[in-house]
């Protein structure tokens, strides 16, 4: 079985992806470089959201275990719960 990659928590992540984002915005880099951090930003944006996908269901399953407790829908654009 392969080793497992290290994973890098998503707090690092996310502040390395904010950082190609801020090299990329300058406009100083090649089109060569461009590619690569478009790509390696990809990459990080979806770990991040894997995470918090994950992170989601972990609460969910959380508050379903306490049972008294029920899940309730949130509308993002108005920022209410339903």
């Amino acid at each position: 079985m392969p080793p497992k990659k290290k994973n890098i928590d998503f707090e690092q992540s996310l502040s390395t992806l904010e950082s190609l984002v801020n090299r990329m915005e300058q406009g100083d880099m090649t089109l060569e470089e461009s590619l690569q951090s478009f790509e390696a930003g990809i990459a990080l944006t979806r770990e991040c959201q894997a995470r918090l996908a994950a992170a989601e269901q972990q609460v969910n399953k959380l508050i379903e275990d306490q049972g008294n407790i029920t899940l309730q829908t949130f509308d993002a654009e108005t920022g209410d719960d339903e």
